[in-house]
């Protein structure tokens, strides 16, 4: 059961840091929070593959944006709005791969 609130949660705080307006410091906390939720997930391969399938769903959303905003012209407030929401996007997927890295490292050091 706990897995399920920790994966809801991890997919909550993935869905509130993507929003574009988003104050510093509740980026800060929710940071926080979205890291406290994926430590509970622990070591285990079926977990590091939940984190990856994360990871790689950020990857897409980042491309698209990245597509989309390469669709506006430059100076326009559109692209702007975009281009904001491509660095919390960037950001995001910076923070979920450096989690799927920790976790790769935790489950090699546990098969050894």
């Amino acid at each position: 059961m706990y897995r399920y609130v920790a994966r809801a949660n991890v997919d909550h705080y993935l869905g509130l840091l993507q929003i574009d307006d988003i104050l510093p410091h509740n980026r800060s906390v929710i940071t926080k929070l979205l890291v406290e939720e994926e430590d509970k997930l622990g070591h285990d391969l079926e977990r590091l593959e939940f984190a990856e399938t994360r990871a790689a769903a950020s990857r897409d959303r980042m491309n698209r944006q990245r597509n989309l905003r390469d669709s506006f012209i430059d100076g326009s407030s559109e692209r702007a709005q975009a281009d904001r929401l491509l660095v919390n996007l960037e950001a995001l997927h910076q923070l979920l791969d450096g989690f799927c890295h920790q976790m790769r490292h935790r489950v090699n050091a546990c098969s050894l």
